[in-house]
């Protein structure tokens, strides 16, 4: 089953029988009832709805849904079944945006959820979030602490391990002498982190870490693809656990886009290496001596590792504690796989790639990896991705694709061509692309406009019975 999440609705769409023009199974409305306050508070009447922001599995047998609800975030659970209500409405704040532009995550790991948003509606106060767990206390992120979060715009979350990474684009710290410089991130805390001590960070994170993510073509000067648009969960790349993403320029530089691979034991690697200091607030950001790193090392999760002889979080050192809340970054980036991109658009005349999805088992030995990317002018790109250090040949671009529908998908003669999301369905050989207006539908394979010409090279969805078929 396939959930969208939209305006005051939810829909549900059987994948099994969905055809190009697919039919919702089911729908659930939910308007909410406090517009006319919205209103009057001189909010903009497109934002007096109820824009759906979270719609995640909590267990196997129930939805939890967030909703802006006009300015007054407001959580339920749902059967996924039947779209029914269970139980009562929950207070949304810090688990959901106010507004329907700001960023969010949210997941459920281990019966707690995770969020990632603004908790106020002036958006002056990012927060990276844990709630709703039985045995766990709430967590959140130091308030107002640009060394944690400055202007953070959230992209994916993944549970991996003992952990939750949160994948992230914001306003660099270490760079403020060059203006608002945008860096790509991954940060962690622990499943199992209980907050500091009554003296130190109680209530906050006490294994809040944050790395940069290098994605950047190598040369004399390197050049960097700093702002993440959109991030895969992980995937097998070489054999080996890795995310991929795609990056693009700064917003005032040349239009650019990459797509990079990222190997989960690199992003360990880079949260077990050194931390980052500025020991003035004129001075340049240098590596902290190792010397000076209390023990048990800060970010550890308790009862394990390096922190294994304690139970509890809250049984931390002051020393340890007091340093992971000055500082929070690591010193070196996460490398990229190959220490390069593995797909780059840099030309002016292509618009950025802001979506991805990824088909690692692709082709009739089930062996190939497949890229989909979506743009900001409604096109999806299909590229054959080579990730191999050794590999003979370099990504290919399969095809290019103008998705967008203007019959479906304009709203009173005006376009909206932007990709917001792209869901890969492979057991029905499908790809669902999400615009603000509507979702289309893409098969995989589009033998019947390319006739018997197509090679399974250049189409790699087609087998080889198939073309003889046709």
């Amino acid at each position: 089953m396939l959930y969208i999440a939209a305006r005051d609705h939810v829909f549900a769409v059987n994948l099994t029988t969905a055809g190009d023009d697919f039919v919702p199974q089911l729908k659930l409305t939910w308007r909410s009832k406090d517009v006319a306050k919205c209103t009057v508070r001189g909010r903009n009447s497109d934002e007096c709805y109820n824009y759906v922001k979270v719609l995640v599995p909590r267990n196997d047998e129930t939805l939890f849904a967030c909703g802006t609800n006009a300015f007054n975030p407001t959580c339920r659970n749902y059967k996924m079944t039947t779209l029914e209500q269970v139980g009562e409405e929950v207070v949304g704040q810090a688990r959901c945006p106010f507004e329907s532009g700001q960023s969010n995550l949210g997941l459920f790991a281990g019966g707690d959820f995770y969020s990632a948003t603004m908790t106020d509606f002036l958006a002056s106060d990012a927060v990276i979030y844990r709630s709703l767990g039985d045995d766990s206390p709430v967590l959140r992120t130091v308030k107002y602490d640009s060394k944690w979060l400055r202007e953070p715009h959230f992209h994916h979350a993944i549970e991996y391990g003992n952990y939750v990474y949160f994948f992230l684009s914001e306003i660099a710290v270490e760079y403020t002498t060059l203006g608002k410089v945008v860096f790509s991130r991954v940060a962690r805390v622990c499943k199992n982190d209980n907050g500091g001590s009554p003296r130190v960070l109680e209530r906050y994170w006490t294994s809040f870490l944050k790395a940069r993510l290098n994605c950047s073509v190598p040369g004399d000067s390197f050049f960097y693809f700093d702002v993440l648009q959109s991030l895969t969960n992980v995937l097998q790349i070489n054999q080996r656990p890795a995310v991929v993403g795609v990056f693009t320029t700064q917003a005032n530089s040349i239009p650019g886009s990459a797509v990079c691979a990222f190997y989960m034991d690199d992003i360990e690697k880079a949260f077990n290496g050194k931390f980052k200091e500025q020991k003035t607030s004129d001075s340049a950001w240098t590596p902290v001596p190792e010397e000076q790193v209390p023990k048990p090392r800060p970010g550890s999760c308790a009862g394990d590792g390096l922190a294994s002889a304690y139970k509890s979080s809250t049984t931390f050192p002051d020393d340890t504690l007091t340093f992971i809340k000055s500082y929070p970054l690591m010193d070196e980036a996460v490398p990229s796989v190959n220490d390069r991109p593995c797909f780059t658009r840099t030309t002016s005349r292509y618009c950025r790639l802001t979506q991805i999805a990824v088909d690692t088992s692709a082709g009739p030995s089930k062996d190939r990896t497949v890229v989909f990317l979506g743009s900001e002018d409604g096109r999806v790109l299909k590229v054959l991705s080579s990730t191999h250090p050794n590999a003979s040949f370099g990504s290919q671009l399969l095809e290019d694709i103008d998705v967008y529908n203007p019959s479906m998908c304009n709203i009173q003669g005006q376009e909206d061509r932007r990709i917001l999301g792209m869901e890969l369905d492979k057991d029905h050989h499908a790809l669902f692309v999400a615009f603000t207006s509507c979702v289309i539908r893409v098969p995989l394979s589009r033998c019947t406009e390319h006739g018997a010409l197509i090679s399974v090279s250049t189409n790699i969805y087609i087998s080889s019975s198939h073309l003889s078929d046709n």
